[in-house]
């Protein structure tokens, strides 16, 4: 072979940030020797694989062809890297998960298979859908778990467990105790709301398609928790995953509204880069999250401990 590892190595990495520094910060190199690396893995071919843009580099077609296959690439080297080592564990994960899934399933699941698998290691980041679906465009994650749809045709999606949002209150409120509400009678209260990008945001709007009016936010928030306490504060009405409200409901510092006019249902998603090689680490971790979802017909029936 004309190229060596360490040129491919330098190739993804650029490839990811687009820039030559963040790259050799990534790969413990100097930003010189990553720059010789590319040039030398571009001149054995006489292929130029990024287009220049001041110190940023992109993708050309032709780079843009190359990568998954680098990618898997250095994914089976890794494995057999570690199995000439005499190493017989799964190897290393990186997960994205959005905040429902992240704050409520994923530090469960991902303890059970650190526990089954101690010389694994994992590695979980939790963003918005959009976030992590960028992320996985640029092969810095391994798998993603969303609760919003992604349309991105480099990416693929498999439906992991049902979910549902709904809308809620705090007890002192006057429509606490209706139990079900017309949208018409909250169309006008002030709301509480994840901001623009995250699933559960995508999910209401959605909703909310046949109603031209729609809703006008009091406050966007980033953050599950946060919209809950704001909600629990008097600050308005809010609309989140019915499991990241369970055990408020069931301590009662929060009340939930049902609306039969707003279809608030989605799915909880898999979703990694069609390029992407899944490792034995990828397939046993989507069997775990598989097995830990069985039998629940919705998120918030999933077997959990309870919160005090």
């Amino acid at each position: 072979m004309r190229f060596t590892l360490r040129q491919i190595q330098a190739f993804v990495a650029i490839a990811s940030s687009e820039n030559v520094s963040r790259a050799a910060e990534a790969l413990s190199l100097s930003q010189s020797a990553t720059s010789a690396a590319l040039a030398e893995l571009e001149n054995q071919f006489d292929q130029q694989l990024f287009d220049r843009h001041g110190k940023r580099l992109r993708l050309n077609e032709q780079g843009r062809l190359l990568l998954p296959h680098a990618v898997e690439l250095l994914d089976r080297a890794e494995e057999m890297d570690a199995l000439l080592r005499g190493e017989r564990g799964l190897g290393s994960l990186r997960v994205g998960a959005t905040l429902t899934i992240g704050n409520y399933l994923l530090p469960l699941i991902v303890s059970g298979f650190l526990q089954r698998h101690p010389e694994s290691r994992v590695k979980l980041e939790v963003r918005n859908t959009a976030t992590i679906a960028a992320m996985l465009a640029r092969y810095e994650i391994d798998l993603g778990l969303v609760e919003g749809q992604v349309v991105d045709g480099e990416l693929e999606s498999q439906p992991w467990v049902e979910d549902e949002l709904v809308v809620f209150c705090a007890p002192e409120h006057r429509l606490a105790g209706r139990g079900s509400v017309a949208f018409a009678e909250i169309a006008a209260e002030p709301w509480i709301l994840r901001e623009h990008g995250s699933g559960t945001r995508e999910t209401f709007d959605q909703a909310l398609r046949h109603w031209p009016g729609g809703v006008v936010p009091r406050l966007e928030l980033e953050h599950t928790e946060a919209v809950k306490r704001a909600v629990e504060s008097g600050l308005g009405l809010g609309c989140l995953s019915r499991l990241s409200l369970r055990d408020a409901f069931r301590r009662g510092s929060l009340v939930p509204l049902e609306t039969p006019e707003l279809d608030l249902k989605r799915h909880f998603s898999f979703v990694w880069h069609r390029g992407k090689y899944h490792s034995a680490a990828i397939r046993r971790f989507l069997e775990d999250c598989r097995a830990f979802a069985a039998g629940a017909r919705r998120s918030d029936e999933i077997a959990l401990p309870a919160v005090r």
